[in-house]
Parts: structure tokens; C-alpha cells; sequence
């Protein structure tokens, strides 16, 4: 759904009707943080599945999985709505702008604080998750080459 809104953006903002216009820029965004969502939910699974092997039953997991990997998203988009629907738009319509005929967030700081924090961290904790499976992969094979070098003294 992210690529097919990005893709229908510039057309779609070619009408230059603003309530179509924040509709879409709101759905790029809310897809936009969805996909990094879902991408941060995958490592978190990557870390019970390798990490946490035994004694991980978490009950209704696939929709507690659900609820943040587009429930989370939602409230941001729903914040970004309710604090002011004008963050969203369509630029300037100036020859100047080359980006004029694309729907998406108009203000610095809402852009810096609702995308590039909110996927800086999630860049953290899948890199927390990186490592910790990889030092987890690191201990598994060190006891079980000492495990092979016991038996075969």
C-alpha cells in the first residue's frame, strides 16, 4: 500500500483539492511508519524465536503483533491529525519547489519528530535485537565447540 499511495501522490495532488491532498499525505505517512513498525516487530520475533527459544508462549501473539504494527502507527497519524490536519499538504505550487506536486508533511519539526525519530528508533531497537541474537548465536556455538573438544579428549 506504500508504493501504490506513492506512486498515485503526484497524480492524486494534481486536482488541488487539499482535503484529497491531506487524505493522502496521512495514508503515506501512516504506510510509511507501518512498513518500519512491522519491520521492527520482525526483529523483536527474530529475538524470542533465537533468544528466548523455551518458555516463550505469548497468548494471542499474531494479534497483539497486529494491533502494534498498525495500531501504532494510527495513533501517531491520529496525533499529527488532531494537533493540526494542516501539517499535511501540498507545498507551495511554486515552479521553485520541485516537490509542489506531491502530498506530504509541510512542517519541519513534524516531519523531524513523527518520521525521522520514530524510524531513527526503531533503527535502535533492531540493532539491540541484531546484536543480541548475534552475541546469543556467538555463546550457542563457543559451548558447543567446548562441548565437542570435551568428548573428544
Amino acid at each position: 500500500m506504500l508504493n501504490m499511495v506513492f506512486l498515485a501522490n503526484s497524480w492524486l495532488s494534481s486536482f488541488n483539492q487539499p482535503g484529497l491532498c491531506i487524505t493522502v499525505a496521512a495514508l503515506l505517512h501512516y504506510f510509511l511508519l507501518a512498513a518500519f513498525t512491522w519491520m521492527c516487530l520482525k526483529s523483536v520475533h527474530f529475538y524470542l524465536a533465537l533468544v528466548k527459544v523455551f518458555n516463550v508462549y505469548v497468548p494471542k501473539y499474531i494479534l497483539k503483533c497486529c494491533v502494534a504494527g498498525w495500531g501504532i502507527p494510527a495513533v501517531v497519524i491520529t496525533i499529527v491529525l488532531i494537533i493540526n490536519k494542516d501539517f499535511y499538504g501540498n507545498g507551495s505550487h511554486s515552479e521553485s519547489n520541485p516537490f509542489s506536486n506531491f502530498c506530504w508533511i509541510q512542517e519541519n519539526t513534524v516531519f523531524y519528530i513523527s518520521v525521522v525519530a520514530y524510524v531513527f528508533l526503531v533503527f535502535l531497537t533492531n540493532t539491540a535485537m541484531f546484536i543480541t541474537v548475534l552475541l546469543q548465536i556467538h555463546t550457542l556455538k563457543s559451548r558447543t565447540q567446548e562441548r565437542s573438544r570435551f568428548w573428544k579428549q
